[in-house]
């Protein structure tokens, strides 16, 4: 293993501690509000300050780019930032839901490099290093072989801090929904992209994302086999937040799909 993969699965894992505990007495969390159905809690904040400390003491020159602290970088800061979400799915872990997981990526060189998802109810480890492949704990992970977007189980998020593109949304969920098999909405899309990797879904597609909740999923989706774009086939899925992803061709299918056009032009597909 990668020293630097091997250092964030030690951060995930302290992190993925700190939740288990906090989830045996929910009751007992004092959960703020950031925003419309954007929540934060005493547990994302400790996650996440295990997880820079982890990451911090084996790389002191290294910045960061984090969901509760922001972007973090020492007067001597090189060329790589740790870009971390300490608990996707916050809503998921205050309601009991057990989805959700710890998020780490490493960017050097405009690119993502190293990746690290660890959902701790299951205890799955998701890793990846650029160019060396995709794992589940010591499983080499490789997208679906599906190539029908008919047959294809599909996963998305709702827009829910930005309500102003739902109806658009809403039309594309209709739209997904008559040519797939069936689509499901987790609440973590962090997990949403390791599941597309492990073949689990044959596609994924969600906007208004952040960075920390895309990282670490999207090499994973790369070293997999599979495809990932913004919604207009382009590469800055970081930036924009806009993410299609699958297996190479689902991912065609899927993306005519969100661009508003027939998810085939070959073949008919009755509405």
């Amino acid at each position: 293993m990668h020293p630097l993969l091997n250092t964030a699965v030690k951060a995930a894992r302290k992190a993925g501690a700190i939740i288990n505990r906090a989830s045996l007495d929910l009751d007992l969390l004092h959960v703020s509000s950031k925003g419309h159905a954007d929540f934060v809690t005493q547990v994302d904040r400790a996650a996440e300050q295990a997880i820079i400390e982890t990451l911090s003491q084996a790389y002191p020159d290294h910045g960061f780019l984090a969901e509760e602290s922001g972007a973090q970088r020492p007067q001597n800061a090189g060329d790589y930032t740790w870009i971390i979400d300490p608990l996707d799915g916050t809503t998921n872990f205050i309601h009991g839901f057990p989805q959700y997981a710890v998020s780490i990526a490493c960017q050097h060189g405009g690119q993502i490099t190293q990746a690290v998802v660890y959902d701790p109810t299951r205890n799955d480890l998701f890793t990846s290093t650029r160019g060396r492949g995709a794992f589940l704990n010591d499983r080499r992970l490789r997208v679906s072989k599906r190539t029908q977007l008919k047959d294809s189980l599909i996963g998305t998020g709702f827009p829910f801090r930005n309500l102003e593109r739902i109806d658009q949304y809403l039309q594309l969920f209709k739209q997904v929904t008559a040519h797939t098999a069936g689509i499901r909405r987790p609440g973590a899309a962090a997990l949403d992209l390791c599941y597309v990797a492990a073949g689990r879904l044959d596609g994924f597609w969600e906007f208004g994302l952040s960075p920390w909740d895309v990282a670490a999923g999207s090499l994973l989706v790369i070293e997999a086999g599979g495809l990932i774009s913004d919604d207009e086939g382009n590469n800055a899925y970081l930036q924009s937040g806009n993410v299609v992803c699958g297996s190479p061709k689902i991912f065609e299918q899927l993306l005519r799909l969100v661009r508003g056009l027939e998810p085939n032009p070959e073949i008919e597909v009755a509405p």
